[in-house]
């Protein structure tokens, strides 16, 4: 490690510190010169300091005020721009680099869902987006019908983004060490999202009560919301309902 940095659990700080691992995320990402990469989470900047030569801009956003000093002062990430800010609170067109990115993220585990739906929300400014999610997530991500896995962040992502599981990741090459297994995903947003970015909040709250009790069916826990059974049998349960089924409800 290159300071004596004070790990803050409130902002889920593990870093890399493996370099063969830092070496297989860049060749994952297949970085081209004319790259623009919005980097969440530097850290340290081991990852950093290995894209920032490689592309033509790069912007990184960090939380933390004491990283944020360290990384400004490091002379050989001058090129780079820090952004001092919460991501969750980051719009993409106010970035001081050229759009649509490209999205690196050692993400913060305990809000790896609403960093997905900021995703979501502002599709128009990215690219593709590798994430480092708790290996948990990524089976939830990406899991099919009718599998214990399969949930609301399933059926909500899909509708918009293509998930790929690229590879898992053990605990040991993190500082500190983390309990679970993680996971390096790539997103891509859906060249035609499967319902429009209007429709996002119904469809949200609908898929949300879907699943609020996955044992009971459908008729149970969709009472609210005004639904023609002749479009679905509401009998069924959620797990068994495709994306494109669950669309059709809204």
């Amino acid at each position: 490690m290159k300071t004596d940095h004070p790990f803050r659990k409130k902002w889920g700080q593990n870093f890399l510190a493996d370099t063969n691992l830092l070496q297989k995320i860049i060749r994952t990402v297949d970085l081209q010169p004319d790259d623009y990469i919005l980097e969440i989470g530097p850290g340290e900047g081991a990852l950093t300091e290995r894209i920032l030569p490689e592309v033509a801009e790069m912007a990184a956003v960090e939380i933390d005020p004491l990283l944020i000093k360290h990384l400004r002062s490091a002379e050989h990430l001058t090129d780079c721009h820090f952004i001092h800010a919460d991501v969750l609170w980051l719009e993409l067109d106010t970035l001081p680099i050229e759009r649509p990115v490209r999205v690196i993220g050692n993400i913060p585990y305990n809000i790896t869902s609403p960093i997905l739906f900021w995703l979501i929300e502002q599709r128009e400014h990215w690219a593709d987006a590798f994430m480092m999610v708790q290996k948990e997530v990524a089976d939830r991500l990406t899991a099919e019908v009718g599998t214990k896995s399969y949930g609301r962040l399933t059926v909500m992502t899909s509708a918009f983004m293509d998930i790929e599981h690229c590879f898992t990741i053990p605990p040991d090459v993190f500082i500190p060490r983390p309990r679970v297994d993680s996971a390096i995903i790539r997103l891509s947003n859906k060249q035609n999202p499967l319902i429009e970015k209007t429709r996002f909040n119904r469809f949200e709250s609908l898929v949300k009560a879907a699943f609020s009790s996955r044992r009971k069916m459908l008729r149970n826990t969709l009472k609210g919301f005004d639904i023609d059974s002749k479009v679905i049998d509401l009998s069924r349960r959620p797990e068994t309902l495709t994306v494109e089924e669950f669309i059709k409800l809204l």
